[in-house]
Order: C-alpha cells, then structure tokens, then sequence
C-alpha cells in the first residue's frame, strides 16, 4: 500500500502529531440503547420524539418559516463518501487509519450529541450526557492508546456538572467537554422556572460574570480530578443567527462568536486567577478571535482602568470656566450666550457611591501592567484551529502582542473535512508557505495539545503511545505567551 502524503510529512517533522479536537459519528440506534438504559424507555422515548421535532423546518411552509423565524437548520453535515464515512462511525477503522492520517493520537469529540448539554428538560438531559458518556466510554475502551474520547459535561448548576465530571473520572474518561456560552431564559420572563429560552428573552451565561450560581466549586472540582476545560460549542439561534433560509449566514462565525463570550468572561470575571492551574480550550473557533480580543482587551485596559479613568476622564476634571470660555468664544449660534445652561447640563459633580459600584471593570484579574495582562491572557488558554485556517498564523505572528497557544484541530467526520487523508496536508501548508515556522508548527500539532490536557493530568498519555514522548515534553520548562 501506496504511503500517503501525511504519512510522509509526519514522517519528516520527526514530532508525534496530536489531533487536539477530532470527531466520531454517533450510531443513534446504539445511543438510543444507552439512553433506555441509564434513563429508562420514557426519556428514551422522549429522546426520539425530539430528534423528529428536528424536521419541522422542512414541515412548515415558507411563509409559516418567516412567521415563526424558523433557523434554517444544518444539513449534510457528514462526510459524501464512504470509507470517510465508515471512518467516523467506526472507531476501528479510524484506529487503522490514523498513520495515513499522519495522527498519533486523537482527542474525540461527538457530533450528534455536540449540544447535548444545553437540552431541556433537565431529566433527559443529564440522561443523555450520561449515556453518551457511558457509550463513548465502552466503544473506546479498546483503543486507549491512540484515542481519549471527551466526555460531556451538563452544567446548568454546578452540581450537575460535578456530579458528571465525577461520573467521567469514574468511567476512566480524561477529556471534559464543556459548553461554555449557554442561553438561559431572564429570569423575570422565565416560564415556571423553565430553562428552555424557546419564545423568552434571554441573555448569555459565560460562566466567569454575573452568574447565577457560583461555579467555583465545579472549576475547582475540574483542577482536582485533572480535568482541561475543553469548550466546544457554537451560537445558532442566537438573535444575529436566526436566517430562514441560508444556513451559511447562520453558521459563518458562530464558532467564535460563542468562543468570544466564554474567554472573555474567563478572563474578566477572573478564572484565571482563582484557578492558576486551570487550563481552558476554545475549540473550532479558530485563533483569529482570540487575536483580536486581546488587542480589545489590552485596548480597554489602558483607557478604562482607574487610574486611567481618573486621570483622562473623570468629569469634576474639568475646567469648567475655561469650558464656558470656549462655548462663548467658538460656540455656534443656538450655544453661544448660553455658556453656563449647556455647563450646567453636562451635570459635571462627583459619582454617587451608587454610581461607583462596579466601576472597575477589571478589578476580578488584578493587573498592573499591559506586560502582565498579556501574561496572564497567554498562559492557559489554547484555541483550536482547523487546518484550512490561514489566522492560526496571527498566533504566532510576532507583530501581535502575545505569542498564543494555538492547537491543531483535524475536525475529521464533519462536512469541512472532504478528505479525511488531507487534513494534516492542509495544514502543514502554513509551513510551505512560510506562514509559519517548523518549530511554530511543532507547538501547533504537537506541544500546545499536550500540555493542555498533560499540565492538567500528569499521568493523561500514560498508557498511550506518546507516554515515553510525553513524559519528556513535561518536564521541559513552560514558555511564556509574551513578546520581547
């Protein structure tokens, strides 16, 4: 058999590759079994009733579509042909693969469960993130050494997300997928308590600001049993999501979009420095929004901490008889001779205590200098990229202000994968095309997904392929995400 092109890159960069975000396709007729037994036929029942609801949208007549703003759902969303396709249902034929694929060892994700944990009602969904659980478990039990399936993680109060964390680390599961951008109802709006934000305003939980519950004790529980937070997750339906008819302008960006919520709510609502330790992954958004949103943040920092604000723009500053000079001598006419009205109506006194609350908004991370908070920023959060993603190379540009940690993410079993053997091919065009340096790629396929999980986990490869390799990537010294 003819050696495939991965093969041969894999074989020349002389570095294992770690596939940080792969998937596998769900045998629904097997899941539905899992089901029936952890929650009994009722919720198994319940279960398919709610995959047919899937199909209203096909139901309902185009008018009735712009009526309701009926999401234009997703279709064809898993491979076109066939050995792809028995790929990603069967993990060992994935397993016989995975050296044509370039890939040493792959973190598997799910697809027809990847929004499992955000279902309502709460019985079904703890029951179906638990029989998903327990399946991944099983069907992967064989293939430890190549493979670590993520468990899914409900969280809708922190006592059902260590209650199944809890559960994973019992079934021998390492990786913890975690939705970490979750709509809920407002509460006043809330039907009788309901979750579900079918037909309520709703706002966005991102877990690290104004949150309903302290989930101290869930990141806490993350850091004990040696768990990443690995999120995974999207934003369709949300209110800019929400086209009839091109599911391409749904889908564009929600990645991210739902990445951006999380991150910037880990980062400001202070995780980072309650949970030091805690690494956090943003997977399948790309790095390109995590680029950007610490320029925003480095931005907003220099101009909005409170020395900052109390220097440049606290109002009772200002001069406010040089101001009335200024109106009367350059004014237009409607302000000119009413120098001391307009003044007066800028309301130029001290803040009330009322109006100082919550003043700082930085005041959860504890910064002192753009140099610490791009530290800070830098140290544990990783961003998955898929291979045709030229942006992953803005994480290593050395014209941005922090060197991130960005992780290959083959994506294998979904639709943006057409050739399951190209993936590590595409990717490595970023080298070829001087887009990124070998030892730049070498963190992208290799270090930044093993330190993610094995920082967390000391013994995570132990038993796998990579467990001498990784042993010795460990013990070398961390590297910082600042620039000089």
């Amino acid at each position: 058999m003819a050696v495939s092109k991965a093969a041969r890159i894999r074989e020349q960069l002389g570095h294992p590759i770690i596939d940080g975000d792969g998937h596998w396709t769900e045998s629904q007729p097997v899941f539905v079994e899992y089901v029936r037994e952890i929650g009994g036929p009722k919720l198994a029942d319940e279960y398919l009733e709610r995959c047919k609801k899937a199909d209203a949208w096909y139901q309902a007549s185009p008018e009735e579509r712009m009526r309701r703003r009926m999401v234009r759902p997703p279709y064809w969303v898993t491979p076109g042909n066939t050995r792809d396709m028995a790929t990603s249902l069967l993990p060992a034929l994935m397993l016989e693969r995975l050296d044509e694929f370039g890939i040493d060892f792959a973190i598997i994700y799910p697809t027809l469960n990847l929004a499992t944990s955000r279902v309502t009602p709460e019985d079904l969904r703890r029951a179906m993130c638990r029989a998903y659980n327990k399946m991944a478990a099983d069907i992967y039990a064989p293939f430890k050494h190549r493979f670590a399936p993520a468990a899914i993680i409900p969280a809708y109060t922190p006592e059902e997300g260590i209650e199944e964390l809890e559960y994973a680390a019992e079934l021998g599961l390492k990786v913890a997928m975690f939705r970490g951008s979750l709509p809920r109802p407002i509460p006043a709006y809330a039907k009788d308590g309901s979750d579900s934000v079918d037909g309520v305003p709703y706002y966005v939980d991102a877990y690290g600001v104004d949150n309903p519950h302290d989930f101290d004790p869930l990141w806490q529980h993350f850091v004990d049993l040696g768990f990443a937070v690995t999120a995974h997750q999207g934003s369709p339906g949300w209110a800019d999501r929400r086209s009839v008819t091109n599911n391409v302008f749904n889908h564009l960006g929600h990645v991210a979009n739902a990445n951006h919520a999380f991150t910037k709510s880990a980062f400001l609502g202070g995780l980072v420095r309650r949970f030091p330790s805690l690494n956090f992954a943003f997977l399948e958004g790309g790095v390109g929004y995590g680029v950007s949103l610490l320029c925003d943040l480095i931005g907003h920092w220099e101009k909005r901490n409170v020395a900052a604000m109390e220097k440049n723009l606290r109002p009772t500053n200002l001069d406010q008889a040089e101001l009335a000079r200024c109106i009367e001598q350059y004014g237009y006419d409607a302000v000119r001779g009413r120098a001391e009205e307009i003044v007066a109506s800028l309301e130029i006194e001290e803040m009330s205590a009322r109006e100082r609350e919550h003043v700082d908004d930085f005041e959860h991370i504890g910064i002192g200098s753009k140099q610490e908070l791009v530290d800070l920023y830098s140290r544990n959060f990783y961003f998955g990229c898929e291979a045709d993603d030229p942006a992953t190379a803005w994480a290593y540009d050395p014209r941005m202000p922090g060197r991130l940690k960005a992780m290959f993410s083959s994506d294998v079993s979904h639709w943006d994968v057409p050739d399951m053997a190209e993936v590590l091919v595409e990717a490595y065009e970023m080298v070829e095309h001087g887009l990124l340096t070998e030892a730049d790629f070498r963190e992208f396929t290799y270090s930044n997904a093993l330190h993610l999980h094995g920082d967390m986990n000391p013994d995570f490869f132990k038993g796998t392929v990579l467990e001498k390799q990784a042993e010795q990537e460990l013990r070398a010294p961390a590297q910082l995400g600042t620039r000089s």
